[in-house]
């Protein structure tokens, strides 16, 4: 009779405890659930499988790269909206998609677990989630909507990231990246004012160009008048000069020479029947 109720006691004590793993590349905390060291005593195992009494719990953190987007969207990540909201200098608000790079150092695992008494998925979720939006709304209120959808966005980013490195790198959560996912959110108001602004812009730039590409070919037209009559001053005098070497060449005696080539032998005849010599005779000289 002894030894049944042993041995129902042992059953008993099995059915309320459990074998855990400890899965590679991650690191486990076995955590003590009742009493008065209740959650203070956290023991860093290895990977492995390990019997979890019913007073005991365990925990599990990677220590590989952890990628979460905090998004609107309810298929992704959460069904609830988890995306960030936060204000400008002006006080509007701005929503965006945010995603968080990081992973835990493996030798502060018990040191996170005794800061946040929560797993990964609850510190994501929750405390990293905060820490991002401070960080957002500090940063954030301290430049206006254009700027924050605009030049300035990269700025806000580093200085959102090195804020939030600061805040956790004593705990042991070593933050890789902080980025958005896909474009900021604005206010209707606030979009339709920019987009006008956007066309007043561009329809500025597009005057400018036909300016400069009317006064480009005013220029060239001008350019193309003063080559057409530097030509022809040029051709002008190159006749010019021409024509004064050609007057200086022709002397009497080659006008006779070329009008005794083309002359026939016969004189030209008039009316009256007299015939008139057409040249005279070449003198001796």
């Amino acid at each position: 009779m002894k030894k049944m109720i042993i041995v129902a006691i042992i059953v008993a004590m099995a059915a309320v405890t459990a074998c855990s793993k400890v899965p590679a590349g991650y690191v486990g905390v076995k955590v003590n659930l009742y009493g008065s060291v209740k959650g203070v005593n956290a023991d860093e195992i290895g990977p492995g499988r390990y019997w979890i009494g019913m007073n005991e719990e365990l925990y599990v953190f990677p220590t590989f790269t952890q990628n979460y987007v905090w998004t609107a969207s309810k298929t992704e990540g959460s069904p609830n909206d988890e995306s960030i909201t936060f204000q400008t200098r002006e006080g509007m608000s701005v929503n965006a998609d945010v995603g968080i790079s990081y992973h835990i150092n493996p030798d502060k695992v018990a040191t996170i677990f005794q800061r946040y008494r929560k797993g990964i998925e609850e510190i994501t979720d929750i405390y990293l989630r905060n820490i991002v939006r401070d960080a957002f709304n500090q940063y954030g209120s301290q430049v206006n909507v254009e700027s924050v959808y605009g030049s300035g966005k990269n700025e806000l980013l580093k200085n959102v990231d090195a804020a939030v490195k600061q805040s956790v790198a004593d705990i042991g959560i070593v933050v890789e990246k902080i980025y958005l996912s896909g474009s900021i959110r604005l206010p209707n108001q606030v979009v339709a004012a920019l987009n006008r602004k956007i066309e007043a812009t561009q329809r500025a730039e597009q005057r400018e160009n036909e300016l400069r590409e009317a006064e480009a070919e005013a220029k060239k037209k001008v350019a193309e008048s003063r080559g057409e009559a530097a030509a022809v001053l040029t051709r002008a005098k190159a006749q010019a000069e021409a024509n004064i070497i050609l007057s200086r060449s022709i002397t009497s005696e080659l006008i006779k020479y070329e009008a005794t080539k083309k002359w026939d032998g016969k004189l030209p005849k008039f009316s009256g029947g007299q015939n008139i010599p057409m040249i005279s005779v070449f003198e001796e000289k």
